[in-house]
């Protein structure tokens, strides 16, 4: 087997190294999720919306990290459930515009205080000042063009 002195090692890639922490915070996550029958995408989507209110759909894939073709489709099985509601422009009537119902309020609330006790325990680990400190980060790193 060749190695290449070049690379980084796996324990010192951005890519692995942002792969392996996201698995981190999303095993309990999806441990959570599984308990109510929703995905992570949708999760996101109730959260985006929560958070934005009525928006068209390409803010949300924007927001959720979702492709807009994905995102469609989640948004019908959402509807199909009662958890959003889509409508059509009034002014452009090429553009779709989705808010969450009560029903996906519901499931939000029903399982916030889960979602914050997975993210204290997170904090009581690395300290306020250092998990702060990487969303700070992770927020510089976005705005890189690579």
């Amino acid at each position: 087997m060749t190695k290449n002195s070049d690379l980084k090692s796996t324990a010192r890639s951005l890519p692995i190294s942002l792969l392996r922490a996201r698995e981190t915070v999303m095993a309990p996550v999806r441990d959570m999720l599984n308990g109510i029958h929703l995905s992570e995408q949708k999760w996101r989507v109730l959260r985006v919306l929560d958070e934005l209110g009525e928006v068209e759909q390409s803010i949300i894939a924007k927001e959720a990290c979702l492709l807009l073709p994905s995102l469609t489709r989640i948004l019908r099985s959402m509807e199909a459930d009662g958890q959003v509601s889509r409508r059509q422009d009034s002014q452009d009537k090429r553009r779709t515009l989705v808010q969450i119902t009560e029903q996906g309020r519901q499931i939000l609330a029903e399982n916030m205080s889960t979602s914050q006790e997975i993210y204290q325990k997170i904090e009581a680990q690395m300290g306020r000042e250092k998990l702060e400190s990487l969303l700070d980060l992770l927020e510089d790193l976005q705005a890189v063009r690579v």
